[in-house]
């Protein structure tokens, strides 16, 4: 097989126009700052940066207004899905997204994720799981895992006193309003390599066209909703490394990647 010349590709420096050139606020090995970026990226490649809206939740994801180059709303605490309806609504013909935690969405949220899928609204969620609050001190969140450690569970999570972890794909699932429904990875994997550890970035360049069908979704009029794996290195108590292996080994297993819900078949025949 012939190789094509570098010529023949079109090469982009510098920083995309969805980017504000601000510096990120992220902890090291945090990979918001990965999610972000790519959200910059993705926008630009569509187009769409002078007709997207972005509604800011609370918690890690809250100061995003200072990095992504294009129009902001804040949303009280676990109520972007409510904001981003009345967006959408009174301006259909914009992209209206938004990322939040999973301590944001899933929990004092919780209702407001539910219903704006039952509605179906016309908009596009990105949840980062990363089993914690992380912006609040590194508390029990509605992913941890049973047996986890966190500081409002210094023995572990007890599935007795608090029930067992949230997995929304499951939850949205059984209504019919979305149209797609996906979970990807956003941490690179770590491998071991024979002159010691490496980084695969497949799941990361995947995250960024999961991230470009989402906004499709949106603009064929369907609802989108994205869980992304990530790490919290920080409150989990661990190194970066160390957050990596336990993201796959264990994360990852509890809650699998894959596609839950493809009405439109974005990704090949409707699901």
């Amino acid at each position: 097989m012939m190789l094509q010349s570098v010529d023949e590709y079109e090469t982009k420096l510098g920083v995309p126009e969805g980017w504000t050139r601000t510096p990120t606020h992220y902890c090291p090995g945090c990979e918001h700052g990965i999610l972000t970026r790519l959200i910059a990226t993705v926008i630009e490649g569509m187009g769409i940066r002078e007709k997207t809206v972005m509604v800011d939740s609370v918690g890690c994801s809250v100061l995003a207004y200072e990095y992504l180059n294009c129009d902001h709303i804040q949303a009280p605490h676990g109520r972007a899905p409510a904001v981003m309806a009345g967006v959408k609504r009174t301006h259909p013909e914009l992209t209206v997204f938004t990322v939040q935690g999973d301590g944001d969405a899933l929990a004092i949220g919780l209702l407001g994720t539910i219903y704006a899928a039952i509605r179906a609204e016309p908009v596009t969620v990105f949840l980062y799981n990363n089993s914690i609050y992380g912006m609040t001190g590194g508390q029990m969140a509605p992913t941890t895992a049973v047996g986890q450690v966190t500081t409002t569970t210094p023995y572990g999570r007890d599935l007795q006193k608090t029930g067992n972890p949230i997995d929304i794909m499951k939850i949205l699932s059984q209504t019919e309003g979305p149209s797609y429904l996906r979970r990807g990875i956003l941490a690179p994997e770590p491998v071991e390599a024979k002159h010691g550890m490496m980084y695969q970035a497949k799941n990361v360049l995947q995250a960024k066209k999961i991230i470009e069908n989402a906004f499709k979704v949106q603009q064929k009029g369907g609802y989108s909703f994205v869980e992304f794996l990530g790490t919290c290195n920080v409150n989990w108590k661990m190194t970066v490394e160390e957050s990596k292996h336990f993201l796959y080994d264990q994360v990852a297993k509890r809650y699998p990647p894959g596609i839950f819900r493809d009405k439109l078949g974005i990704e090949g025949s409707p699901k």
